[in-house]
């Protein structure tokens, strides 16, 4: 089967440093992280993976040229294009997901800032998504979880019933579309892609297990526990 990845790094998110001259660098996506940015170590994680066959990024237009030259020293495996993005994160991955080629059959999303992604877990959620057409990444919640209404407790929610979602998330390409289309059609904005598959009649999403140090790198605190996790995984692969 023919796999896409999707990332998309349009979006001007929460100001997390001072900008360092040009414009992209006080974004999240861009932040350096041992000595790359953010957005590149997450392209490095698909470009790795053996069942993935090209990786599509969506980036601002204005981003385009600063990114190319960024990237200008990788080598990548993979097919590595770049597509202009949207206003939003379901418009970038829309952009994305219409230039997809026809003879696609699976297309992965994943958040360019979530860089700790393991081959091992994006392996067995596109094979997960190849036999039922839809997976996600997810774990359970470690904390309790309660439903609140206007500052009081109405509930405590059994976390057996519960998972924190994660990306990649990977679905057949004629099913996202189809989920695509449906939202458009009917004004829908989703906080990720399995809120809008999960919209459409009979499509069940399986959720196959994910990690904690999966994490999505969003607040400047999240900052140091990468650079921890970059760090760690330096010394396990030099076995230390």
């Amino acid at each position: 089967m023919k796999v896409s990845v999707i990332l998309p790094a349009a979006g001007l998110g929460t100001r997390m440093a001072p900008g360092g001259g040009e414009p992209p660098t006080d974004r999240k996506q861009f932040l350096h992280l041992h000595g790359a940015p953010i957005l590149v170590h997450t392209i490095r994680r698909f470009d790795a993976c053996p069942s993935v066959d090209e990786i599509v990024v969506a980036l601002r237009p204005d981003d385009m040229e600063w990114f190319e030259l960024g990237i200008a020293q990788e080598r990548y495996s993979k097919r590595l294009r770049l597509v202009e993005g949207g206003d939003t994160r379901q418009e970038s991955v829309g952009n994305a997901l219409a230039s997809l080629a026809d003879d696609v059959d699976l297309v992965a999303v994943h958040d360019a800032v979530r860089p700790f992604t393991s081959v091992e877990m994006i392996e067995a959620v596109i094979a997960a998504a190849s036999q039922t057409g839809a997976a996600i990444l997810g774990v359970v919640p470690v904390d309790t979880v309660k439903q609140v209404h206007l500052h009081e407790i109405r509930s405590t929610i059994p976390r057996e019933h519960l998972v924190l979602a994660q990306t990649p998330q990977v679905f057949r390409v004629t099913l996202l579309k189809e989920a695509f289309a449906k939202a458009i059609a009917e004004n829908f904005i989703g906080t990720d892609e399995a809120s809008l598959v999960e919209r459409l009649e009979g499509v069940p999403v399986t959720v196959v297990p994910g990690s904690e140090r999966n994490i999505k790198i969003t607040k400047a605190s999240d900052l140091g526990l990468a650079d921890f996790y970059m760090s760690l995984e330096r010394k396990e692969s030099a076995g230390q």
